[in-house]
């Protein structure tokens, strides 16, 4: 999941190179903090953070084939 995560935020990011992602697993959640330049923050929040709510779906659908949750959170 965390590859994936690291893939869709670099292919977005106009500045891949910065992209680091911290995942925090629990019991039956798995957090991942997306770190980036703060240029890209926009880019992947998204207007009215559409791109990111579509990422957090994809992402909780890969988690649930894994019998996992799955939260994303973007930080600078």
């Amino acid at each position: 999941m965390k590859d994936f995560v690291i893939y869709v935020a670099r292919q977005l990011a106009d500045h891949p190179d910065e992209i680091k992602v911290v995942q925090v697993d629990g019991k039956q959640t798995t957090i991942f903090e997306v770190r980036c330049h703060p240029q890209d923050v926009g880019r992947l929040i998204g207007r009215s953070g559409k791109t990111v709510a579509a990422l957090r779906t994809l992402l909780s659908n890969v988690a649930a084939k894994h019998d996992r949750r799955a939260v994303l959170e973007v930080a600078e």
